[in-house]
C-alpha cells in the first residue's frame, strides 16, 4: 500500500525542510502514534513525551526517509525505538523496593494520642448535638417527634456572611467550591 499522492507530497515537501508540511503529516498521525507508544511506556505523561521526541527525530531524519515503507511504518519504528531507549533508562525492577517487601518499622499510632482523642471527643459532641437538634440544610426539616430542627440557630457563621462574628466580631466569609458551600470567620476560624 503506497502513500496517497497527497500525503506523497507533504512527504517530499518536509523532505525539502517544509516545516508546515511537516507539521501536517503531525497532526495526521500523532494519534496513532500515541496509541502504539502508550502501550510500551508507564502513564500518560510518558507516553506524550515518547511521542514529541519521535517526531523530533523524524524530522531530524526525514532526508533518510526513502519510502520503501509506510511513512507511519517509519513512525512507528522511531517511536518504538524511543520507547526502549526509555525503558533502558529505567532502574532494573529488581532494585525498586515494595512497602511490602520492607514494611515502615514502627510508625507511631496518633490515634491515642491526648490531643486527637480530645480533638475526636469534641467533633463527636458537635455531631451528636447537631443530630439532637435536627441538620442544617433543609429549612424545613423536622426531626422524628415532628418538631423542628434548631441545629442551624446555634450556629456561629451559617448563612451569616458579611455579620459580625458572635466571638471577636470579624466580618464572616462564604465561600462556594463546586457545589459545597462554607461560612467561616477568617480570624477564629469558627
Amino acid at each position: 500500500m503506497h502513500p496517497s499522492s497527497a500525503e506523497q507530497d507533504l512527504i517530499e515537501r518536509a523532505r525539502a525542510g517544509d516545516r508546515d508540511a511537516f507539521e501536517e503529516l503531525v497532526r495526521r498521525h500523532a494519534d496513532r502514534l500515541y496509541a502504539v507508544v502508550i502501550r510500551f511506556v508507564a502513564d500518560d505523561d510518558e507516553a506524550q513525551e515518547v511521542t514529541q521526541e519521535a517526531f523530533l527525530r523524524a524530522w531530524r531524519g526525514i532526508g533518510r526517509f526513502q519510502g520503501r515503507s509506510q511513512f507511519f511504518t517509519w513512525l512507528y519504528r522511531i517511536g518504538i525505538n524511543e520507547a526502549k531507549r526509555r525503558a533502558a533508562k529505567r532502574p532494573p525492577a529488581e532494585l525498586l523496593t515494595s512497602l511490602d517487601d520492607e514494611p515502615i518499622p514502627e510508625a507511631p499510632d496518633w490515634s491515642e494520642a491526648p490531643q486527637v482523642r480530645l480533638e475526636q471527643g469534641a467533633l463527636r459532641d458537635v455531631l451528636e448535638r447537631a443530630i439532637r437538634a435536627g441538620g442544617t440544610t433543609l429549612r424545613d426539616y423536622v426531626n422524628p417527634d415532628g418538631l423542628p430542627g434548631y441545629f442551624r440557630q446555634k450556629l456561629f457563621v451559617y448563612e451569616r456572611a458579611g455579620e459580625p462574628c458572635r466571638r471577636c466580631r470579624a466580618p464572616i466569609r462564604h465561600s462556594v467550591q463546586g457545589q459545597r458551600s462554607t461560612y467561616y470567620c477568617p480570624v477564629c476560624q469558627t
